[in-house]
């Protein structure tokens, strides 16, 4: 065997989505060779995923033509020769446009290949003691087994051209009984689950994916996050998101003794064991976070701003961001002042203009509405843009307002007169009254989500719209 040794580390992109071929380096001297089969940090650079292998599997082949395949698991390969070579064949079979791509290459222990969750694998030697080995970033389980996907290695729509014919080769009964490309059911992409989904922003996200089957939806019935058992119960390794939507959000009620212990059981231990179970699965996770983790001192609160909460409600979501921030994969997204469907300040104005009645409202706090239609469409953007990880302020955009101001654009928006709203301020609204502390600057920086490539609707307009709409 024939080895050019010293070779720099490259790589070279495929006609299947993900498949990345190698050249590895490889130095030798008058004892034999030496090479780096996978080197993590070199790696990565090179734009290999950071897959992280749990296994390492080796396949020795004692005759030349032996062949194997073809076998897409659902989870990702990476593939070289010990000694010998190969003959490699790889075909997409993932849900998509791809599906079908065909990629052929002969290895030898200076090569490598990365195979993505889904795509075909098979090989035939080509010298007699070929040892073919590939790490994988899962085990074996009778649940994976049961999500293969087979194609049967001379099927003539792929037309692979076996360098030793297959009636010549070793092959399994199993292998030569897999079915037909236009047979095979395309392997789907891991899910998107949403927690939370029968609140506010989870029915935003169902409306936002209806009929997406690649997203599925639970509510706190259905997995309770504060109970660790329930957790136990969902099979992880079929999903490569989590969004969490789930939250306590009584901001008074947080401040009393029984809403203190709800308020940090669901918004720091139940997202700790999120936090938890992403880095354990290499999921992304999606934390929906709040102004309410800042004073109001700033004006404006960037993403960059240290928390500084001022009730138990906004202490409580500061300290479950901390946790998911340690998070490999994760979006942090701060939000303020959320409508959608269900109870919330916007429906309570329009129906005491709806009554006639002139109600009083907080005039100094100010921000800017953030509609969960847009926080859930900003979200899948960050998903699906490969935007990079970390903290996103979503809210609607257009200039702040305090709450009097938004409440007299509901009256007029309504049919009613702006003049029926009276401005209050924050204390004589809540003397007398058990309440939560409240920012009084609660606008945020959209900066960075624009940049991202994501433009918030204005927040006057999208107002006016979920007014037509009814609430």
């Amino acid at each position: 065997m024939s080895i050019e040794f010293a070779k720099k580390l490259n790589a070279f992109e495929t006609p299947i989505p993900g498949v990345v071929l190698y050249d590895l380096s490889v130095h030798g001297d008058n004892r034999g060779w030496f090479k780096e089969n996978w080197q993590r940090e070199k790696m990565v650079a090179l734009g290999l995923p950071d897959f992280r292998p749990v296994q390492n599997n080796v396949s020795f082949n004692e005759k030349a033509g032996t062949t194997r395949g073809i076998h897409a698991e659902p989870w990702d390969k990476f593939i070289s020769v010990a000694t010998g070579r190969i003959f490699g064949a790889w075909v997409d079979l993932r849900e998509g446009p791809s599906f079908g791509a065909i990629f052929t290459a002969e290895l030898d222990p200076s090569q490598a290949i990365f195979i993505p969750r889904g795509v075909g694998n098979a090989f035939q030697t080509l010298e007699d003691n070929t040892a073919y080995t590939y790490l994988v970033n899962d085990h074996w389980s009778a649940d994976a087994q049961g999500q293969y996907t087979f194609l049967n290695l001379a099927d003539e729509t792929a037309g692979i051209q076996w360098p030793i014919p297959l009636g010549q080769a070793e092959l399994s009964d199993k292998d030569k009984a897999h079915p037909r490309l236009h047979d095979v059911t395309p392997m789907p992409p891991k899910k998107i689950l949403v927690l939370g989904a029968n609140g506010q922003l989870g029915k935003a996200f169902r409306d936002l994916y209806d009929g997406d089957t690649s997203v599925e939806f639970v509510s706190r019935a259905e997995i309770d996050l504060t109970a660790e058992d329930s957790l136990a119960t969902v099979n992880w390794k079929n999903y490569s998101t989590v969004i969490n939507a789930a939250a306590f959000t009584a901001v008074d009620n947080a401040e009393t003794p029984e809403g203190r212990a709800a308020a940090w059981s669901v918004n720091v231990t139940a997202v700790a064991r999120l936090a938890r179970i992403a880095v354990e699965h290499d999921l992304t996770l999606v934390q929906v976070s709040s102004d309410y983790v800042f004073d109001g001192t700033e004006k404006t609160h960037g993403e960059d701003e240290p928390p500084t909460p001022l009730g138990v409600y906004g202490q409580t979501k500061a300290a479950g961001d901390a946790v998911v921030s340690v998070v490999p994969k994760h979006y942090i997204v701060r939000t303020s002042w959320v409508i959608g469907d269900g109870s919330n300040f916007v429906r309570t104005m329009s129906s005491l203009a709806a009554r006639g009645i002139n109600p009083s409202v907080v005039d100094d706090q100010f921000g800017r509405l953030s509609f969960t239609t847009d926080i859930a469409a900003g979200i899948r953007h960050l998903l699906e843009s490969g935007a990079a990880y970390g903290t996103y302020n979503l809210t609607n955009d257009g200039p702040e307002q305090s709450w009097a101001d938004i409440a007299a654009d509901v009256y007029e928006l309504s049919g009613a007169s702006r003049e029926s709203v009276t401005g209050v301020s924050t204390d004589v609204y809540f003397e007398g009254k058990s309440a939560s502390p409240r920012p009084r600057n609660s606008s945020l920086a959209l900066d960075k989500i624009k940049a991202s490539g994501f433009a918030p609707d204005m927040s006057r307009a999208r107002l006016a719209a979920y007014l037509k709409d009814g609430v």
